[in-house]
């Protein structure tokens, strides 16, 4: 489900970022089997955000087969870092052949697990993390990752706004209004998500409807960890 109309949408794929020949493959095996992934239009963002802030290291709390990490590879320096997390290990080898075929693997982390226990791991600073995985669980990610942002770092949460009946985007948007609404785990999980992050002095929020939605946030405050981006894990 898309908040854009059709034509708008049109509008920003034709003007957006053009995917590659690889990243056209991808976009063609998550139609033909149904797969929930961001789409060119929130990936072409993604790109743009990490190349706007000189992103050299990012965290992906939820991969699947590595299409918005490919996208985010292709902003990142030669030494830079993406950590692609993933409990499904075939999709997790997807990922390390697409991008390997684009000639980012050597830019690439794979981490087969619950990515709250991989963040643990890892020391940062992360310049821009993406939260995708359960629904329920993206408070634990932003908590988990809150103390290992870089300065001016970016939080981008997919599925704001809806994600099949994952999340109920008119109960969420009843929750936004302060009117009641029963919501489910997944819808729960991302009011409190926004709750939570729109609350923090430390964080400027803003969410977009590109997608299912995406809630991108800044962080403004200073990190207690202060490794350089050589020494993250």
């Amino acid at each position: 489900m898309t908040h854009l109309a059709d034509d708008v949408l049109r509008f920003v794929r034709a003007t957006g970022p053009q995917p590659d020949e690889i990243l056209e493959e991808m976009d063609a095996y998550a139609e033909a089997n149904g797969f929930p992934h961001v789409g060119p239009e929130v990936g072409g963002f993604l790109r743009l955000v990490a190349r706007i802030v000189g992103a050299e290291s990012v965290f992906e709390f939820g991969s699947g087969y590595g299409y918005s990490a490919y996208w985010f590879a292709e902003a990142l320096p030669e030494n830079g870092e993406i950590v692609l997390t993933e409990v499904d290990e075939g999709e997790l080898e997807m990922a390390r052949e697409y991008l390997e075929r684009g000639g980012y693997g050597g830019l690439a982390s794979y981490e087969l697990g619950d990515a709250l226990e991989t963040i643990e791991r890892y020391n940062g600073p992360f310049d821009v993390v993406l939260i995708d995985h359960q629904k329920h669980r993206y408070v634990e990610a932003l908590d988990a990752v809150r103390e290992k942002l870089a300065p001016g770092a970016v939080v981008i949460a997919d599925n704001a706004m809806s994600a099949e009946e994952v999340v109920v985007f008119e109960d969420l948007l009843a929750h936004v209004e302060g009117r009641s609404a029963e919501m489910n785990e997944g819808t729960r999980g991302i009011a409190d998500y926004l709750d939570s992050v729109r609350a923090e002095p430390a964080f400027e929020t803003q969410v977009l409807p590109l997608g299912e939605g995406i809630a991108v946030s800044r962080f403004e405050g200073e990190p207690d960890n202060t490794e350089a981006h050589t020494s993250r894990r």
